[in-house]
């Protein structure tokens, strides 16, 4: 799908939000900083080093920092999604449905026992708080676009990536 576009930014798909507090997203933004910057300059140098080595096609060393270079590329892209999708602040309020950036506990219909909580978004919606041991489901997954919307108390139901359809409800849902 392609960007919306409104008066020459661009708008990021509601989906597609990453609910991030102030703290993390300038922990994000200098991150990505830094790759663009210093880092890039270091693994080119690093590069440049080894190609001096001489003979590339059994040069470990140029071929180790060109693995390093393309993680890092990985990383600033994975970084500017972010950042271009973020939203600082609080996440909407339960009462508009369930949106990324919330905690959410399920119950798997066919288990009532069986409950599951975790935060539908991405692990940098948690800031940098390692002490938070909590699994992240993406809005993009089965389950997470089944739940996009849904209130507590809500039945929902996806198609498991081997073809199971499963249910569920929403028991609890917190920002």
């Amino acid at each position: 799908m392609a960007p919306i576009i409104r008066y020459g930014r661009r708008v990021p798909d509601e989906n597609a939000l990453i609910w991030l507090t102030q703290e993390a997203y300038d922990k994000l933004a200098e991150e990505l900083a830094y790759l663009k910057g210093e880092g890039r300059q270091i693994i080119s140098a690093r590069i440049a080093r080894a190609r001096d080595e001489g003979d590339l096609s059994e040069n470990g060393g140029y071929h180790a920092a060109r693995e390093e270079q393309g993680q890092q590329e990985a990383r600033i892209r994975q970084l500017q999604a972010m950042l271009d999708n973020a939203q600082v602040g609080e996440p909407p309020s339960v009462d508009a449905g369930i949106r990324p950036g919330m905690q959410i506990t399920i119950y798997y219909d066919d288990d009532p026992d069986d409950d599951e909580t975790f935060l539908l978004g991405s692990r940098e919606m948690l800031g940098f708080d390692d002490s938070v041991d909590l699994e992240v489901y993406s809005p993009q997954s089965p389950l997470g676009q089944a739940l996009l919307g849904a209130r507590q108390g809500d039945k929902v139901s996806y198609v498991a990536p081997n073809g199971k359809t499963i249910e569920v409800t929403v028991a609890e849902v917190s920002v």
